[in-house]
């Protein structure tokens, strides 16, 4: 082998091993890749945080039914004129200890309560059904990178195969060369070709890198360097089926959470509007109070302590109702308002279904394109492997030029190439039709 070609090797190898050769590849699932992404991604933790809030909104109003209970204390001194026990002043300094507790609970609001609780837990469901959303978005962004970069992976693998073919050509002519039955040019065009190939397969390496480097941003691990995929089990093409749009269409509606969230929040519209109607009804409200105190006069006797807390014991248990007469048309208002906002989400539960529907439609008609566009890349590949084989002949028996051999090589580069994008392309469509059921 002369030095060239062993210079030319080299390179090879060391271009081949710059991203396989390294120490303890990680090599991630799909699956893996996907359950990081939604243990680390910022938004999902940000959403996370919305349903708690929600989550404890609607604790609290659940709680609200409850009676409240309330303890009060309190010390005064008074200075000049004083009221003693007889029920008369004197000119005499006097200090009172007060001591008191109290309960309420609201009887009867117009159904205020009981609306509001079926209104935050509303909006309790329809925070995580948002939840659920940005997971689902999550997976398709995951499994489009992860995708991309096993499409990558095997146009690198593409390109050194293709490559190594250039190189035994360039070994074979040189020896041609020296023996003095082919002139040198030709051996100058192949190690052009070589050359151009080395080129290619740089640019393919870094672009695998920079998928890689998309891929690990995703999923939040900071150490792409030795990262690594590998296809999916269940992503195997003799097993993908193309569903119908309306297959898809009809199934999303019972199970996508962007609907499932406008119809919870139409849900919390449609009380809102209950909670504001129950301020036209009066309220009742039982309540209990305790109290004591103790009173002492500064120069004369004092009762002990304990004997003033019980004999100034004194309780109070009583009813309130409170009947709303006019309110300068605030709840007439109010309601107005939650009737608007009521109409407004049926909007939006109609504009997310239309959303829906027309990127279900386009997934499928993508989907079929890239299922045609499979079939086309498959033919052509096969044809192009047999234009090869047939100028590879005819170069080795002396009839083509080098000219004609590469043309058909180029030919079959292309065409591998196609069929691997048009495979991961259809492995895509399928996933995102599937994700949107």
């Amino acid at each position: 082998m002369s030095m060239k070609a062993l210079l030319n090797l080299l390179i090879v190898v060391l271009l081949f091993s710059s991203f396989r050769v390294q120490a303890n590849p990680k090599v991630l699932t799909l699956d893996q890749c996907i359950d990081s992404a939604l243990t680390y991604n910022r938004n999902i933790r940000q959403q996370e945080l919305s349903r708690s809030s929600r989550e404890i909104a609607y604790q609290q109003a659940r709680a609200d039914l409850l009676p409240n209970l309330n303890a009060s204390a309190g010390q005064s001194f008074m200075f000049g004129r004083s009221l003693i026990a007889d029920n008369t002043y004197r000119d005499v300094n006097s200090s009172q200890s007060s001591f008191g507790i109290g309960t309420n609970i609201t009887l009867f609001d117009g159904l205020r309560m009981k609306n509001t609780i079926d209104a935050r837990r509303a909006e309790l469901m329809a925070a995580k059904a948002d939840l659920e959303k940005i997971q689902e978005d999550i997976r398709l962004n995951v499994t489009v990178a992860y995708l991309q970069v096993l499409l990558l992976k095997e146009n690198s693998q593409t390109a050194v195969s293709q490559m190594e073919l250039t190189r035994q050509k360039v070994e074979q002519q040189t020896a041609l060369v020296k023996a003095g039955k082919l002139p040198e040019g030709e051996l100058y065009e192949l190690n052009a070709q070589l050359a151009k190939e080395e080129l290619n397969l740089t640019r393919v390496d870094t672009q695998l890198k920079l998928a890689l480097l998309d891929l690990a941003q995703i999923i939040e691990l900071s150490d792409f360097q030795n990262l690594d995929v590998e296809m999916p089990a269940e992503m195997a093409e003799t097993e993908l089926k193309l569903l119908s749009a309306d297959e898809v269409y009809r199934s999303a509606l019972l199970s996508r959470p962007e609907l499932k969230a406008a119809d919870y929040r139409l849900q919390g519209s449609m009380k809102n509007v209950e909670i504001a109607r129950s301020a036209y009804y009066p309220t009742l409200s039982f309540g209990a109070q305790m109290s004591t105190g103790y009173y002492r006069l500064n120069g004369v006797t004092n009762n002990p302590f304990n004997d003033q807390l019980k004999e100034n014991l004194s309780t109070n248990l009583g009813f309130s109702l409170q009947i709303p007469i006019f309110n300068r048309f605030s709840t007439r208002n109010q309601v107005a308002n939650s009737k608007l906002a009521v109409e407004n989400s049926k909007l939006e539960i109609e504009n997310t279904r239309i959303q829906l529907r027309k990127t279900i439609e386009q997934a499928y008609q993508n989907a079929v394109a890239a299922q045609s566009r499979l079939l086309s890349a498959q033919r052509s590949e096969q044809a192009s492997k047999e234009a090869y084989r047939y100028a590879e002949q005819k170069y080795e028996a002396g009839r083509a030029s080098v000219y004609e051999l590469y043309s058909a090589k180029a030919n079959l580069t292309q065409a591998i190439s196609e069929l691997s994008q048009s495979k991961y392309e259809y492995i895509l469509r399928i996933n995102v039709l599937e994700l949107l059921q």
